[in-house]
């Protein structure tokens, strides 16, 4: 055995002088990379303190943290080979193996990172809550991103060994736009359920109006978001559906603008219609949490004079809103009332003129009736005839 270990290393041109050297280059190549990554872990704790590199720094920390130290072993060793001028195949073979110890490694970085980043994200921008919604996302994005990194790794050691992958590629190509065909419905609603738990457009909980239906979120899952309605039904709709319409999310609003008019008889004095926007701007600011904005009269025309009032609501809560318009309602009647100005429309006049007699000759009262409208009073006598009693009104 010792023979035949002997001549293997005779066949590989290495001398003693350069096995030593190589070994010893190894060693140095071992103790360097391991203070190095010490060293660069302690910069990198060092950085997270600081708020504007502390992100990086901690993901890299928490990345190189998991250096195996075989990689660090198996990567010495592979230095002190190189140093060697190693016969063909070996040399070959030892640039094989410099790609899958460095590729592996690299990958098994970016794997680790992935995970610590996405979980990173995903707890930023849900207020450091954990709840299903982002659980499943969370585990949708890992899985997708790591896969992505393992796949490109196997191809490119593939690549490296002399295969070629182009035909792979292809096939894999093909297969998967194949099924993207057929689940494209479902790929759509899943794409569309991550969308939601990364860009947040609302959470279980907010109070929605979504094209017809308004209600509040109770469940967003990979393919449907169940939504609470306001009669108390569940309404289900698809998270692609929901994500390709306008949604009004009400939960994020912090004031509320509410805008409204109110009506009176165009008969009303100019004097008194003046004294209106100041008193319905006083009935305004004695509401708690309400920030008058305007009260002016808007329109003026033959069958009223329109008012418009407009305030904010400090609070969101729609029965606080209710109950402010409420009393704001109620106080303006009142003011109404005691003003003297009426609410009621323009009054309309009857015009009535008697009913002509049947084979009378009206051709000489067409001049007299051109200014009149004709209105058959209810006390029509008997038999056809007109009543004796008529009531007659010139248009004005």
């Amino acid at each position: 055995m010792n023979f035949h270990f002997l001549d293997f290393f005779r066949s590989l041109n290495i001398t003693l002088p350069n096995a030593l050297f190589a070994l010893c280059a190894a060693v140095v190549s071992y103790a360097l990379m391991h203070g190095a990554l010490i060293l660069f872990r302690k910069r990198l704790a060092k950085l997270s303190e600081d708020r504007q590199h502390g992100t990086v720094a901690q993901i890299l920390s928490k990345t190189l943290a998991h250096t195996g130290t075989l990689a660090i072993v198996a990567t010495a060793i592979l230095i002190g080979l190189s140093v060697l001028d190693l016969p063909e195949p070996w040399n070959t073979r030892l640039g094989h193996l410099w790609f899958f110890t460095l590729g592996i490694q690299i990958a098994m970085f970016l794997h680790r990172a992935v995970k610590i980043a996405s979980r990173r994200y995903f707890l930023a921008h849900n207020q450091g809550a954990v709840d299903q919604q982002v659980t499943v996302a969370h585990t949708v994005v890992i899985w997708l991103l790591q896969t992505t990194v393992w796949v490109v790794f196997v191809l490119a050691m593939l690549s490296n060994l002399g295969i070629n992958v182009t035909t792979f590629v292809a096939s894999l190509g093909i297969g998967g736009v194949a099924i993207a065909l057929a689940v494209q419905n479902i790929l759509g609603d899943l794409f569309a359920s991550m969308s939601i738990a990364v860009d947040k457009p609302f959470e279980v909980g907010d109070s929605i109006t979504v094209n017809n239906f308004s209600g509040t979120v109770e469940h967003v899952g990979l393919k449907t978001t169940r939504v609470r309605g306001l009669g108390g039904e569940q309404i289900i709709i698809a998270n692609a559906e929901l994500l390709r319409n306008t949604v009004y999310n009400y939960r994020r609003m912090t004031t509320r603008r509410i805008q409204f008019t109110l009506r009176a008889s165009p008969a009303t004095s100019p004097q008194l219609a003046a004294k209106v926007p100041a008193m319905l701007g006083e009935i305004v600011r004695r509401r708690d949490k309400v920030r008058f904005d305007r009260a002016h009269l808007k329109t003026v025309d033959q069958n009223w004079i329109e008012y418009e009032i407009v305030y904010t609501m400090l609070d969101t809560s729609y029965d606080l809103y209710m109950d402010t318009q409420q009393a704001v309602n109620l106080e303006a009647m009142q003011m109404f009332a005691d003003l003297g100005i009426s609410t009621a429309p323009r009054p309309q006049h009857v015009l009535l003129q008697e009913a002509p007699r049947p084979g009378a000759d009206v051709r000489g009262e067409e001049k007299a009736a051109a200014n009149e409208r004709v209105v058959v009073t209810p006390d029509t006598a008997e038999d056809g005839k007109a009543s004796d009693t008529v009531s007659r009104y010139l248009k004005h």
